[in-house]
């Protein structure tokens, strides 16, 4: 019995020592924001006001929201050692299936064959930096099973296909390639670096990625811990009915 309670404080020693690392590695205070990521995935309709409607301009910024939802994790959070979010994740506190995605400006939508739940679009002229090439890509559009919710036009193999901001894409999914661990119902948004030759750098290394605050004229950057819930505070237009 003693050597089980001497486990048992070893653990919660070792578990609050994991704890505080986390914390101090996490300055963007990934762990809040989940706290009102789980608040709206519980009871949605108690929290409507923290949804941003698809099609959505912010200000003058250049790209439109790409699905209506709540933005729950930011750019350059922080969820393991090592590891930064490349992106944005926009909740809808919908079913698989059910919220609709949108192009967030004109572009080409590229799609790889074996891509269950992605959509890479790339746009030849970047509005904040003319000339140079950028790419938005768009994932988890896809059931836990693997059962593709892009839009039937865009088939797997789809390649340099032109779209115009507010195009349909498909629906938010839950898709994580382990149909044991879905992710919850939401869409991973983020802007891709070009690789210099025509094709797009890995969006798996945020280093390869943008902040997407100034595109989407919102505080999405986890390093400066905007309160949540983020919403336009400046005059804004919606693109999408």
């Amino acid at each position: 019995m003693k050597k089980f309670w001497g486990f048992l404080a070893s653990l919660v020693i070792v578990s609050g020592l994991i704890a505080g690392y986390f914390l101090f590695v996490d300055p963007a205070h990934s762990k809040n924001r989940t706290l009102y990521v789980m608040q709206f995935i519980r009871n949605p309709e108690a929290h409507a006001d923290w949804k941003i409607q698809a099609g959505t301009r912010c200000g003058s910024a250049p790209f439109t929201f790409p699905t209506t939802g709540m933005v729950g994790y930011l750019w350059n959070d922080s969820f393991q050692i090592g590891h930064r979010h490349q992106g944005i994740d926009i909740f809808g506190g919908t079913e698989p299936g059910s919220t609709p995605v949108y192009a967030a400006y004109d572009g080409y939508l590229t799609r790889l064959a074996a891509w269950k739940s992605s959509v890479i679009i790339r746009i030849p002229s970047d509005p904040l930096h003319p000339g140079t090439q950028i790419w938005t890509y768009y994932t988890h559009m896809a059931t836990p099973d693997g059962s593709s919710l892009i839009a039937a036009n865009f088939p797997a193999g789809t390649s340099e296909e032109f779209v115009k901001a507010g195009t349909f894409l498909g629906f938010m999914g839950d898709y994580s390639g382990d149909p044991d661990s879905p992710v919850g119902v939401h869409l991973h948004f983020s802007i891709v670096k070009d690789d210099g030759k025509g094709g797009f750098t890995n969006e798996l290394q945020i280093s390869n990625t943008y902040d997407p605050s100034p595109y989407l004229g919102l505080p999405l950057n986890a390093t400066s811990s905007p309160s949540l819930p983020i919403l336009c505070t400046v005059p804004k237009s919606t693109l999408i009915p």
